[in-house]
């Protein structure tokens, strides 16, 4: 797999590129997406950026953003840190 596919219900993003960006285990990058700790939204881009697809991830306080063409290649890639979504108990 590369690591990030199209098919007929979006991207498939590969876990190893969420572990790398998260510093976490593939496995654990799985886990915490199954439960919901690890959330993604996707975008299509519009305009000038049609064609394009931004894919967001959300994990406590860090967001990792690709902005993929329409085969998967990651044309940008950027980390940095946001507001926790995990309550503070739960960190």
């Amino acid at each position: 797999m590369t690591q990030v596919e199209t098919n007929e219900d979006g991207f498939v993003v590969d876990a190893t590129l969420l572990a790398e960006a998260f510093n976490l285990e593939v496995t654990t990058v799985q886990a915490l997406m199954r439960n919901g700790e690890i959330t993604s939204l996707s975008e299509a881009g519009i305009d000038e950026d049609l064609g394009r697809a931004r894919l967001t991830f959300h994990y406590r306080d860090r967001v990792v953003r690709f902005v993929v063409d329409q085969a998967g290649t990651i044309l940008k890639r950027a980390s940095f840190p946001a507001t926790s979504r995990t309550p503070k108990d739960q960190q």
